[in-house]
């Protein structure tokens, strides 16, 4: 990516998709240029905490909401210590930003972090494009990097493709740290952080957790150097098909209680000896329904995959270690939302309990958490 900043406001912009299909509109954020995968989020609020998930590394966000930026940026809300997405499409940006805790303009976030955006185009069509065609590779220019159609296009079509990309290692930490129990100390949990949102270590934390965040390149031994009751495996971004299942083969050998989502809850199913697949367009926003199946419970939920599980819905599995079975459901689209076994204390969920931002009916799932490491500990 090449950035100026220089004329943001006015610089006409174009955005090109690898099929052709291009939109122009003007500059939003830094001018330049920029390539990824062209994805849309539903969320309709929530886009500070949407542009800090590492999970969304190396993707051009498609908000389908027509107007953002009116409550502008704050210093509290950020989920990492930086914006992630490659590349920012909105139709309407805020001019004025109006919230008693924004410190300055969304654009402003934007330039100041070198984040190549669009705004003034169709954000309604580009997404029914992408809902028929799927995510596809993109790429927004403005300023001096504007050229003919066909040498924006040919760049495109060079930039390399979602499917088989190894990305956790370039958004997790490269030192652990440890996020304190809030109250009394209850239990510890190592959290391999393969993209972590900084408000999931926080939700357990509420639990009486201390959390031990780790690398995406932790050794089994790294794990339980800090002796765990339970381990958590994180978000974040990429093809679960590069990853290496050797950290959680060993928990799930040793039987520790453990608890993964959304990109955790691919690794799982892949050790379990579940295919991983990627998805036509993915499910991202805050606003998805799913179904527990283990109560009947339907929930409002945050998502942001490209890739789900490949498990059967409707019967139980054996797997290298014990029964296994799906426990969530999408009801859009009949998508595997979560796995549980039954012969010991593991489960995951493809979407974000976390919150952040979305909706709370999720929050349970800590402390279905917190309940297995109580029954292994009694």
């Amino acid at each position: 990516m090449t950035t100026s900043t220089r004329g943001a406001a006015k610089a006409p912009a174009v955005l090109v998709l690898e099929d052709g299909r291009t939109f122009r509109g003007r500059a939003y954020g830094a001018v330049g240029e920029t390539f990824g995968e062209a994805v849309f989020n539903t969320g309709m609020t929530g886009y500070q905490e949407t542009l800090t998930d590492p999970s969304y590394h190396r993707q051009v966000v498609v908000m389908t909401a027509p107007h953002v930026g009116n409550t502008g940026v704050n210093d509290e809300d950020d989920e990492s210590k930086q914006i992630w997405v490659a590349g920012y499409v909105v139709r309407d940006p805020a001019r004025i930003p109006s919230n008693w805790r924004s410190r300055r303009s969304l654009d402003e976030q934007l330039t100041a972090q070198g984040i190549v955006g669009i705004s003034g185009i169709d954000t309604r069509a580009l997404t029914r494009h992408l809902r028929e065609r799927g995510a596809m590779r993109v790429g927004i220019f403005s300023g001096e990097a504007l050229a003919d159609n066909a040498t924006l296009l040919a760049r495109v079509q060079q930039a390399p493709e979602m499917k088989g990309a190894d990305l956790s290692s370039e958004v997790a930490t490269t030192e652990a740290y440890v996020v304190p129990a809030i109250g009394e100390k209850k239990f510890t949990v190592a959290a391999l952080d393969l993209g972590i949102k900084g408000m999931t270590p926080h939700r357990m934390a509420e639990r009486g957790i201390e959390v031990h965040v780790l690398p995406a390149t932790a050794t089994a031994d790294d794990v339980y150097a800090v002796d765990p009751d339970g381990v958590f495996l994180s978000n974040g971004p990429g093809d679960p098909a590069t990853a290496d299942l050797t950290v959680i083969k060993a928990v799930l050998e040793r039987r520790t209680p453990l608890f993964g989502i959304c990109f955790g809850n691919q690794l799982l199913g892949r050790a379990l000896g579940f295919g991983t697949y990627k998805l036509k367009y993915g499910h991202r926003g805050i606003n998805q329904p799913v179904q527990d199946r283990t109560t009947g419970k339907v929930e409002v939920t945050a998502h942001n995959h490209g890739f789900a599980v490949e498990a059967p819905l409707d019967k139980v599995s054996d797997t290298p270690y014990g029964r296994a079975e799906v426990s969530h459901v999408c009801l859009n689209d009949n998508v595997v939302e979560g796995l549980q076994l039954l012969d010991q204390p593991a489960f995951s969920v493809q979407y974000h309990p976390e919150a952040a931002a979305g909706p709370h009916d999720a929050a349970y799932l800590f402390d279905r958490f917190v309940s297995l490491m109580e029954a292994e500990r009694a």
